[in-house]
């Protein structure tokens, strides 16, 4: 399997935590040096591991938001 290349550039907030400590988190990441985006995925303590996600668009991460404010309502 390649290699894969992260950095994350800002953490906005933990939504949950495991346990074993693992984390689901809300960062802005940018995956094999592509343009950051946002990301909602579990990571180990030390962000060296991480579990599968979703990644966003600006404009996605918008509409979603959106979503969930009329969820919330």
């Amino acid at each position: 399997m390649a290699d894969i290349k992260y950095e994350i550039q800002k953490q906005f907030g933990e939504i949950s935590s495991s346990a074993k400590g693992w984390s689901r988190e809300v960062n802005l990441v940018s995956w094999n040096g592509a343009g950051a985006k946002y990301d909602i995925r579990d990571w180990a303590p030390d962000h060296e591991k991480m579990g599968k996600g979703i990644t966003l668009t600006e404009t996605e991460a918008k509409k979603l938001y959106e979503i969930l404010a009329g969820i919330f309502e």
